[in-house]
């Protein structure tokens, strides 16, 4: 997929996509570096950090038992990335809970489990709590 198409996808994100995003981008999350939209291959994916190799994937309902999706994730592990799906659902009612599983992926390939990932909270200040 081309740059103009997953910069498009920039333009056009959904309601939980934006929420992640706004958790995500600038360092804010741990202190590491996530692209949106970015593309790999013939594929656009949602979250990428390029650096530690893990993508997060939102997905809303037409994306339920996708043969589609499964070989894009085969293909996408086939090149060392770790793929991380949720629901849009997940995002929007449920962030603290997929902001512990994306940093549990990505602990896996940082520092060890006991040693703190910049010591900061993942969520920004005003964001702690809120679902």
């Amino acid at each position: 997929m081309s740059r103009k198409q997953a910069k498009a996808l920039r333009k056009d994100m959904t309601d939980a996509e934006r929420r992640l995003w706004y958790l995500l981008r600038a360092h804010r999350f741990q202190g590491l570096k996530f692209k949106r939209q970015v593309p790999i291959g013939p594929f656009v994916v949602d979250f990428a950090c390029l650096g530690l190799k893990v993508l997060v994937e939102v997905d809303g309902g037409q994306h339920a038992e996708n043969d589609a999706d499964v070989r894009r994730t085969k293909w996408l592990e086939s090149r060392g990335f770790r793929v991380l799906r949720f629901w849009n659902n997940e995002v929007l009612k449920n962030t603290d809970a997929v902001l512990e599983l994306i940093l549990s992926a990505v602990a896996v390939d940082g520092p060890s489990p006991g040693a703190p990932l910049r010591g900061r909270h993942p969520l920004p200040e005003g964001e702690r709590g809120k679902e």
